[in-house]
Protein backbone atom coordinates (compact mmCIF):
# COMPACT_ATOMS: atom_id res chain seq x y z
CA UNK A 1 0.00 0.00 0.00
CA UNK A 2 1.00 3.47 -0.83
CA UNK A 3 -0.64 6.67 1.25
CA UNK A 4 -0.37 10.28 -1.08
CA UNK A 5 -1.84 13.16 1.34
CA UNK A 6 -1.87 16.49 -0.07
CA UNK A 7 -2.48 19.21 2.83
CA UNK A 8 -4.34 21.84 0.95
CA UNK A 9 -5.27 25.24 2.41
CA UNK A 10 -8.97 24.29 2.09
CA UNK A 11 -9.36 20.73 2.15
CA UNK A 12 -6.85 17.64 2.58
CA UNK A 13 -7.25 15.12 0.29
CA UNK A 14 -5.70 11.49 0.80
CA UNK A 15 -5.43 8.81 -1.77
CA UNK A 16 -4.53 5.04 -0.99
CA UNK A 17 -3.16 3.01 -3.95
CA UNK A 18 -1.92 -0.98 -4.60
CA UNK A 19 -0.44 -2.42 -7.35
CA UNK A 20 -0.75 1.08 -9.79
CA UNK A 21 -4.85 1.29 -8.08
CA UNK A 22 -6.42 3.64 -6.22
CA UNK A 23 -8.33 1.77 -3.75
CA UNK A 24 -9.46 4.49 -1.20
CA UNK A 25 -9.76 8.78 -1.38
CA UNK A 26 -10.75 10.86 1.36
CA UNK A 27 -11.56 14.17 1.20
CA UNK A 28 -11.84 16.48 4.74
CA UNK A 29 -11.99 20.00 5.28
CA UNK A 30 -8.40 21.27 6.77
CA UNK A 31 -9.14 22.43 10.40
CA UNK A 32 -11.58 19.23 10.79
CA UNK A 33 -8.88 17.20 9.89
CA UNK A 34 -5.97 18.47 11.98
CA UNK A 35 -8.43 18.58 14.53
CA UNK A 36 -9.94 15.06 14.06
CA UNK A 37 -7.18 13.15 13.21
CA UNK A 38 -4.09 15.00 14.02
CA UNK A 39 -1.94 14.16 17.35
CA UNK A 40 0.76 16.16 18.32
CA UNK A 41 3.37 14.84 20.28
CA UNK A 42 7.57 14.83 20.44
CA UNK A 43 8.23 13.99 16.93
CA UNK A 44 5.84 16.18 15.21
CA UNK A 45 2.33 15.95 13.63
CA UNK A 46 0.89 11.97 13.64
CA UNK A 47 -1.86 11.38 11.80
CA UNK A 48 -4.75 8.52 13.40
CA UNK A 49 -4.87 6.51 10.16
CA UNK A 50 -7.07 3.87 11.81
CA UNK A 51 -9.24 6.52 12.49
CA UNK A 52 -9.30 7.33 9.47
CA UNK A 53 -10.79 3.87 8.06
CA UNK A 54 -7.38 3.40 6.04
CA UNK A 55 -5.50 0.79 7.93
CA UNK A 56 -2.32 0.12 7.28
CA UNK A 57 -1.17 2.38 4.35
CA UNK A 58 2.36 1.36 4.17
CA UNK A 59 4.79 4.17 2.87
CA UNK A 60 3.22 7.67 2.94
CA UNK A 61 4.15 10.97 0.94
CA UNK A 62 2.63 14.81 1.24
CA UNK A 63 2.52 17.67 -0.22
CA UNK A 64 0.31 20.79 -0.12
CA UNK A 65 -0.08 24.02 1.31
CA UNK A 66 0.97 22.81 5.35
CA UNK A 67 4.07 20.48 3.85
CA UNK A 68 6.46 23.07 5.18
CA UNK A 69 4.91 24.15 8.46
CA UNK A 70 3.02 20.42 9.42
CA UNK A 71 5.79 17.94 10.32
CA UNK A 72 3.99 14.63 9.40
CA UNK A 73 5.86 11.69 11.37
CA UNK A 74 6.65 9.21 9.07
CA UNK A 75 5.47 10.80 5.75
CA UNK A 76 8.54 11.68 2.87
CA UNK A 77 7.63 15.54 1.38
CA UNK A 78 8.00 16.60 -2.34
CA UNK A 79 7.41 19.94 -3.83
CA UNK A 80 3.72 20.36 -5.22
CA UNK A 81 4.67 20.85 -8.86
CA UNK A 82 6.31 17.28 -8.73
CA UNK A 83 3.11 15.84 -7.16
CA UNK A 84 0.96 17.30 -9.18
CA UNK A 85 2.83 16.46 -12.37
CA UNK A 86 2.96 12.66 -11.26
CA UNK A 87 -0.66 12.80 -10.81
CA UNK A 88 -1.55 14.40 -14.37
CA UNK A 89 0.68 11.80 -15.99
CA UNK A 90 -0.72 9.17 -14.05
CA UNK A 91 -4.13 10.28 -14.71
CA UNK A 92 -4.25 10.81 -18.20
CA UNK A 93 -1.51 8.23 -19.04
CA UNK A 94 0.15 11.67 -21.28
CA UNK A 95 3.90 12.68 -21.25
CA UNK A 96 3.86 15.96 -23.05
CA UNK A 97 1.32 18.58 -22.07
CA UNK A 98 0.09 22.00 -19.96
CA UNK A 99 -1.10 20.89 -16.44
CA UNK A 100 -3.65 24.05 -15.06
CA UNK A 101 -4.37 23.66 -11.13
CA UNK A 102 -6.42 25.70 -9.70
CA UNK A 103 -6.60 25.61 -6.29
CA UNK A 104 -7.90 26.58 -2.49
CA UNK A 105 -5.53 29.87 -2.66
CA UNK A 106 -3.36 29.61 -5.30
CA UNK A 107 -2.88 28.19 -9.04
CA UNK A 108 0.21 26.57 -10.61
CA UNK A 109 0.83 26.16 -14.46
CA UNK A 110 3.28 23.44 -15.24
CA UNK A 111 4.49 22.76 -18.48
CA UNK A 112 5.40 18.90 -18.84
CA UNK A 113 7.87 16.92 -21.50
CA UNK A 114 8.25 13.69 -21.49
CA UNK A 115 6.70 13.17 -18.27
CA UNK A 116 9.29 15.48 -16.93
CA UNK A 117 8.41 19.37 -15.87
CA UNK A 118 10.18 21.84 -17.49
CA UNK A 119 8.77 25.08 -16.57
CA UNK A 120 6.26 26.54 -14.31
CA UNK A 121 4.47 29.73 -13.00
CA UNK A 122 2.62 30.12 -10.01
CA UNK A 123 0.39 32.74 -8.45
CA UNK A 124 -0.11 32.24 -4.26
CA UNK A 125 0.11 36.04 -3.76
CA UNK A 126 -3.37 36.63 -4.50
CA UNK A 127 -6.61 34.71 -4.39
CA UNK A 128 -8.48 36.29 -7.28
CA UNK A 129 -7.51 33.07 -9.77
CA UNK A 130 -8.42 30.47 -7.05
CA UNK A 131 -11.25 28.54 -5.26
CA UNK A 132 -11.55 30.96 -2.62
CA UNK A 133 -12.21 33.72 -4.96
CA UNK A 134 -15.48 31.28 -7.12
CA UNK A 135 -16.51 30.39 -3.51
CA UNK A 136 -16.64 34.06 -2.21
CA UNK A 137 -18.42 35.52 -5.18
CA UNK A 138 -20.83 32.40 -5.58
CA UNK A 139 -22.35 33.93 -2.10
CA UNK A 140 -22.11 37.32 -3.14
CA UNK A 141 -24.37 35.78 -6.02
CA UNK A 142 -26.50 33.86 -3.31
CA UNK A 143 -25.76 30.58 -5.73
CA UNK A 144 -23.65 27.37 -5.19
CA UNK A 145 -20.14 27.08 -6.57
CA UNK A 146 -21.43 23.90 -8.47
CA UNK A 147 -24.10 26.60 -10.64
CA UNK A 148 -21.09 29.71 -10.85
CA UNK A 149 -19.20 26.87 -12.81
CA UNK A 150 -21.50 26.45 -15.50
CA UNK A 151 -21.97 30.07 -16.33
CA UNK A 152 -19.90 31.28 -19.43
CA UNK A 153 -22.19 32.92 -22.02
CA UNK A 154 -22.68 37.14 -21.89
CA UNK A 155 -20.32 37.57 -18.85
CA UNK A 156 -20.68 41.03 -17.26
CA UNK A 157 -17.03 42.95 -17.79
CA UNK A 158 -15.50 42.90 -14.30
CA UNK A 159 -12.41 44.70 -14.57
CA UNK A 160 -10.97 44.67 -10.55
CA UNK A 161 -7.63 42.44 -10.00
CA UNK A 162 -8.35 42.06 -6.81
CA UNK A 163 -10.41 39.58 -4.82
CA UNK A 164 -11.72 42.40 -2.34
CA UNK A 165 -12.69 44.88 -4.96
CA UNK A 166 -13.83 42.03 -7.04
CA UNK A 167 -16.81 41.50 -4.85
CA UNK A 168 -17.72 45.49 -4.64
CA UNK A 169 -17.42 45.53 -7.99
CA UNK A 170 -19.64 42.52 -8.66
CA UNK A 171 -22.21 44.13 -5.98
CA UNK A 172 -22.28 47.12 -8.10
CA UNK A 173 -22.89 45.04 -11.23
CA UNK A 174 -25.93 43.29 -9.18
CA UNK A 175 -27.24 46.72 -8.78
CA UNK A 176 -27.42 47.67 -12.10
CA UNK A 177 -29.31 44.77 -13.13
CA UNK A 178 -27.41 41.80 -14.97
CA UNK A 179 -28.65 38.77 -14.33
CA UNK A 180 -27.33 35.82 -12.46
CA UNK A 181 -25.87 33.43 -15.40
CA UNK A 182 -24.17 36.88 -16.51
CA UNK A 183 -22.90 37.90 -13.43
CA UNK A 184 -21.65 33.99 -12.73
CA UNK A 185 -20.03 34.48 -16.71
CA UNK A 186 -17.93 37.49 -15.23
CA UNK A 187 -16.97 35.80 -12.61
CA UNK A 188 -15.46 33.19 -14.30
CA UNK A 189 -13.87 35.12 -17.56
CA UNK A 190 -12.10 36.80 -14.68
CA UNK A 191 -10.57 33.59 -13.48
CA UNK A 192 -9.56 32.94 -17.12
CA UNK A 193 -7.82 36.26 -17.31
CA UNK A 194 -5.95 35.86 -14.85
CA UNK A 195 -4.33 32.55 -15.89
CA UNK A 196 -4.42 33.70 -18.80
CA UNK A 197 -0.70 34.84 -19.14
CA UNK A 198 0.44 31.83 -17.09
CA UNK A 199 -0.92 29.41 -20.00
CA UNK A 200 0.01 31.52 -22.72
CA UNK A 201 3.98 31.22 -21.96
CA UNK A 202 3.48 27.65 -21.49
CA UNK A 203 1.08 26.98 -23.92
CA UNK A 204 0.68 23.36 -25.12
CA UNK A 205 -1.83 21.95 -27.54
CA UNK A 206 -3.33 19.78 -24.65
CA UNK A 207 -3.89 21.48 -21.42
CA UNK A 208 -5.13 19.17 -18.28
CA UNK A 209 -6.91 21.11 -16.27
CA UNK A 210 -6.81 19.92 -12.51
CA UNK A 211 -8.27 21.21 -8.96
CA UNK A 212 -11.57 21.68 -7.35
CA UNK A 213 -12.30 24.72 -9.80
CA UNK A 214 -11.88 21.78 -13.00
CA UNK A 215 -15.57 20.55 -12.01
CA UNK A 216 -17.07 23.51 -13.28
CA UNK A 217 -17.54 23.39 -17.60
CA UNK A 218 -17.44 27.27 -18.27
CA UNK A 219 -13.67 28.10 -17.06
CA UNK A 220 -12.92 24.56 -19.45
CA UNK A 221 -14.48 25.94 -22.65
CA UNK A 222 -12.99 29.49 -22.53
CA UNK A 223 -9.65 28.34 -22.47
CA UNK A 224 -11.32 25.72 -25.26
CA UNK A 225 -12.29 28.79 -27.22
CA UNK A 226 -9.62 31.80 -26.82
CA UNK A 227 -6.90 29.36 -26.80
CA UNK A 228 -7.76 27.28 -29.45
CA UNK A 229 -6.26 24.24 -27.34
CA UNK A 230 -8.07 20.82 -26.00
CA UNK A 231 -8.75 20.83 -22.14
CA UNK A 232 -8.80 17.40 -20.58
CA UNK A 233 -10.21 17.29 -16.96
CA UNK A 234 -8.90 13.90 -15.88
CA UNK A 235 -11.26 11.66 -13.39
CA UNK A 236 -10.24 12.92 -9.90
CA UNK A 237 -9.46 16.66 -10.77
CA UNK A 238 -9.18 17.67 -6.87
CA UNK A 239 -7.34 14.67 -5.74
CA UNK A 240 -4.34 14.90 -8.33
CA UNK A 241 -1.30 16.13 -5.88
CA UNK A 242 -2.55 13.47 -3.29
CA UNK A 243 -2.49 10.68 -6.20
CA UNK A 244 0.71 12.35 -7.67
CA UNK A 245 2.58 11.71 -3.88
CA UNK A 246 0.62 8.15 -3.79
CA UNK A 247 2.68 7.18 -7.12
CA UNK A 248 6.03 8.64 -5.70
CA UNK A 249 5.10 6.33 -2.84
CA UNK A 250 4.93 3.83 -4.98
Amino acid sequence: MQCGIDLGSRNVKLVLMEDNAIVATRIYETADFYRTYGRRDAKGLKVDFAGLGLGNTGRVVATGYGRNTVDLVGATVISELKAHTNGACWQTGLTDFTLLDLGGQDSKVIKVRGGKMVGFETNDKCAASTGRYLENMAAVLGITIEELGEYSENPVELSATCAIFGESELIGRIVEGFSVAELGAGVNYTIFKRVKPMLAALISEIVVFTGGVALGGAIRGMIEREMGVQVIVPKYPQLNGAIGCAVAAG
